[in-house]
């Protein structure tokens, strides 16, 4: 037996390069096409939202994992930045994503080497089960700063 669970969103064009977005979930938006492709800065592109999804995806799961790994996490952040290839016929893909989270948890009285080890399980285990990280073909690349504190 298997779970499923379905997530909507609803796009509306409001002409030219524009468009509006309303989640599922509640909130909304406008995006455009980015700078790049006839859009428009400061504002949400689908380039945008992708890497996002997978960065705030990731971040998600590191939380769970971290719970789970009984980690005392103090802090997290992630940078994330996706990378673009456009081929000879003009077909375009995101052939990287590559995350820099910065972790800072607490050791306690912990040998910090253990809590070392257990923090790169959670981020192994933030990755195996990022249901967007696994759902695209995009090669996913983590380069970790850790900072474990007594």
């Amino acid at each position: 037996m298997s779970n499923t669970a379905v997530y909507n969103t609803n796009v509306t064009w409001k002409g030219g390069h524009w468009g509006h977005i309303v989640m599922g979930n509640g909130p909304e938006m406008d995006f455009s096409a980015p700078p790049d492709a006839q859009g428009y800065p400061g504002v949400l592109t689908p380039e945008d939202a992708f890497v996002a999804a997978a960065n705030s995806c990731i971040m998600m799961m590191f939380i769970w994992a971290s719970e789970r790994f009984k980690l005392n996490l103090l802090s997290f952040e992630c940078r994330a930045e996706g990378t673009k290839l456009i081929e000879l016929d003009r077909t375009e893909i995101f052939t990287h994503l590559r995350f820099w989270p910065v972790i800072r948890v607490s050791a306690g009285i912990e040998d910090p080497h253990m809590v070392q080890v257990r923090i790169q399980r959670a981020l192994k285990s933030a990755q195996k089960y990022s249901l967007v990280a696994n759902s695209v073909k995009s090669e996913i690349i983590i380069e970790p700063l850790i900072e474990v504190l007594a």
